[in-house]
């Protein structure tokens, strides 16, 4: 495998390039560095909030591109490449239909903040983990101030037969996507990890015969669709498997490093 031509890697966060416990290896920043000097550019792809990776990245979080929010809001250096909304309306909708599933949380994801109205221990402690901005308020309903980036649906049992399912009609025009296990994002029919990628790869003219992703969930398929060199994860999901033209090691394992690191040393691998 020939990685010369490689001017841009894209990585999801969590069951990725994050361990299991949601911790960056200690060697990221090595091969990182390696990466810059090389001139590629890195991107951190992921559901979780904007401010949250800026804050996993502080060392280098003005050199980095940050697709967040399911690459519903795309930022490199301050600069906002990509800012793809719900409309209101139809926000306040989908939020008074999430709420008829039994045993739901919402997340309402704006551009300033995300907003919660159940403070739940359990549900508070995984909110915690992908967000960093979260206001409390009332009701989710009477949030106007913002620009809603997606909605986050958290069901501790699963949402894939559940959720998912509820959604199903909104398919034809919105973006339904299971994240995780417990996490279906709702977002704009245009907002995705792979019109993410298209808005990167268009702003720094890059192809994707240039581009390298990892990704782990369904929400990482539209973005291993972008790239000719596509690794889906060892703990991924089948269809990400199914649908990636190489393998990594699990994130347990640091797959992810380990391809980075025969990248910036041009090791041919098979």
């Amino acid at each position: 495998m020939d990685f010369s031509k490689i001017k841009l890697v894209a990585t999801d966060m969590d069951g990725t390039l994050l361990d299991p416990q949601h911790n960056l290896n200690e060697e990221f920043y090595t091969v990182y560095q390696a990466l810059k000097e090389r001139g590629i550019l890195f991107a951190a792809a992921s559901g979780r909030q904007y401010y949250n990776l800026v804050n996993l990245f502080k060392p280098i979080k003005d050199e980095i591109i940050f697709l967040a929010e399911n690459g519903s809001f795309v930022v490199y250096q301050g600069e906002e490449l990509s800012v793809q909304a719900l409309d209101l309306a139809e926000t306040k909708r989908l939020l008074k239909k999430a709420r008829e599933i039994e045993g739901s949380y919402m997340v309402l994801c704006g551009k300033k903040s995300a907003y919660v109205d159940n403070t739940a221990p359990e549900f508070m402690a995984q909110v915690e983990l992908y967000y960093d901005k979260v206001e409390v308020v009332d009701d989710l309903l009477q949030v106007e101030d913002d620009q809603f980036l997606k909605i986050a649906i958290c069901e501790l049992k699963g949402v894939e037969d559940s959720s998912n399912l509820h959604f199903r009609e909104e398919r034809e025009h919105l973006q339904i996507t299971v994240s995780g296990k417990i996490w279906l994002d709702i977002c704009d029919k245009l907002a995705n990890k792979g019109r993410g990628m298209e808005v990167v790869q268009e702003r720094f003219n890059i192809t994707p015969e240039e581009t390298m992703v990892f990704g782990d969930y369904l929400n990482d398929l539209k973005m291993i669709q972008k790239a000719h060199y596509s690794f889906a994860m060892e703990n991924a999901h089948p269809d990400i498997k199914e649908a990636a033209r190489y393998r990594a090691k699990s994130n347990s394992q640091n797959g992810v490093i380990e391809v980075l690191q025969q990248l910036v040393s041009s090791e041919k691998v098979a």
